[in-house]
């Protein structure tokens, strides 16, 4: 299937790295690594009816580390020829001899790599025409205009599908890799307050992604959706500086897991430039926070057999009952901390935050209920946040809730607190859980927080 999608197979992808490989040794090389991928796609966009822009994507890279015993260097091309490797081979090598050696560089332990990958069926090509793409991406948009008269204006709606492979081979045996494909189908409309020139507007927007295209949302209802959030801003106002509970919308929440992985990553910590440093161990959250990565999921974003160096990961548990189990790091990382490679170099793999807590009926309107008086918060500005001190301050757009229900659209307010007490404050998550990247995470309820207003 994948010889018709792409120009090269995984077959010639391993020749190239081996004989890449073979070439680096023959230099002097005591190691090397080699990644060879290749990718296309199509994005389409459409604007008030029109199409905004047609894209085809054609892309392939080849890159290398060489070591000479502790010193490194690496360079890359796009150029496949056999001379244009071979002068990529020969620039890495003459960077490494001018490199100052690093006592923590190399390639990851054999024992680590993953020398059998499961299949995790993240292959899911979508013979998408542009006929088609532009199709679907009006009828996002079409479907939005068709919810309000006061839906007057977007910034468009958009449709993409992607495909790559992609083989890696180091000298120390391992030589693998697979194909991955990724779509989405997103719309962001525009709302007025009246249909008279000069109103005030607000916009919002909403999206679809997966690895197949079968299970993208359906682009009428991305439309609707997204129609109605910007619909429901209408008429925000401030209000008052205080203190009081707060929601995080799933697709925010999932930004507080984000900075919670970034806190705990190895590049933060052995620079000591973390609010979490030597948190392994420590009560960070409540007893009831659990957090999982698990990279084997089938057709998941977040899933992959091995991690950016071929080290096979790993399911575990982040957090258990509020206490860190592990961080996430890479080989380089995990030896300047004198630790061990947990398989994360890249970044972290699917992760899923979940409270005991949690009821079926703590959705976003359950929570609102359980919060009763204080602000949901469903978009956030700026980027005010401190990870060495962990100081966290936000613009923020949400509603405010009175009794448990949603009275009206909020804007021109601050949120602040700091991200260590913010954690310890979470008092459940909803049940209305939503999958962004590579996390997974319902709305988040926290105990309190400082709101900046009038």
């Amino acid at each position: 299937m994948t010889n018709k999608i792409f120009t090269y197979s995984a077959f010639e992808f391993q020749e190239i790295i081996q004989d890449a490989l073979s070439r680096a040794k023959s230099l002097g090389a005591t190691d090397a690594a080699v990644e060879v991928s290749e990718g296309n796609g199509l994005s389409v966009s459409v604007r008030r009816g029109e199409v905004e822009t047609i894209e085809r994507s054609v892309d392939k890279s080849l890159g290398i580390s060489v070591y000479l015993g502790q010193q490194r260097g690496n360079a890359s091309t796009s150029d496949f020829s056999p001379e244009a490797i071979e002068r990529t081979i020969q620039a890495a090598y003459d960077i490494a001899r001018y490199t100052a050696p690093d006592p923590y560089s190399g390639l990851a332990e054999e024992e680590l790599l993953e020398k059998n990958p499961k299949d995790l069926d993240l292959f899911h090509p979508w013979d998408l025409s542009v006929e088609d793409a532009i199709e679907i991406a009006k009828r996002a948009e079409d479907a939005a205009f068709a919810v309000n008269g006061l839906i007057t204006n977007s910034d468009g709606a958009s449709i993409a599908a992607n495909q790559t492979h992609f083989q890696m081979g180091t000298t120390r045996g391992f030589l693998a890799g697979y194909p991955f494909s990724r779509h989405y189908i997103s719309c962001a409309p525009i709302a007025s307050a009246t249909r008279r020139k000069g109103a005030p507007m607000q916009r919002d927007d909403w999206y679809s992604t997966s690895r197949l295209p079968q299970e993208l949302a359906d682009p009428e209802a991305i439309g609707r959706y997204a129609a109605q959030r910007a619909l429901s801003r209408l008429g925000a106002r401030p209000i008052p500086t205080q203190k009081c509970p707060v929601i995080f919308e799933a697709p925010v929440a999932i930004g507080l897991l984000g900075a919670f992985v970034q806190a705990i990553s190895g590049g933060a910590l052995y620079r000591r430039s973390s609010f979490l440093l030597d948190s392994l161990g420590k009560q960070v959250f409540p007893e009831h926070i659990q957090i999982d990565e698990d990279p084997h999921r089938l057709r998941l974003s977040g899933s992959t057999p091995f991690d950016d160096e071929g080290v096979r990961t790993q399911t575990r548990q982040v957090v258990s009952a509020g206490v860190v189990q592990g961080y996430f790091l890479s080989t380089y990382s995990a030896r300047k901390l004198g630790m061990q490679t947990t398989g994360n170099s890249g970044g972290a793999h699917h992760l899923k935050m979940v409270s005991s807590r949690t009821l079926p009926s703590d959705d976003l309107s359950g929570l609102a209920k359980k919060m009763g008086r204080g602000l949901l918060v469903t978009e956030l500005m700026g980027q005010g946040v401190n990870y060495v001190t962990g100081d966290y301050s936000r613009g923020a757009f949400g509603y405010w809730v009175e009794n448990g229900v949603i009275q009206y659209p909020v804007e021109e307010i601050t949120i602040a607190g700091n991200l260590k007490q913010m954690f310890l404050d979470i008092e459940t998550i909803g049940s209305d859980v939503l999958t962004r990247g590579t996390k997974e995470c319902g709305s988040i309820l926290l105990r309190e927080m400082m709101i900046g207003g009038l």
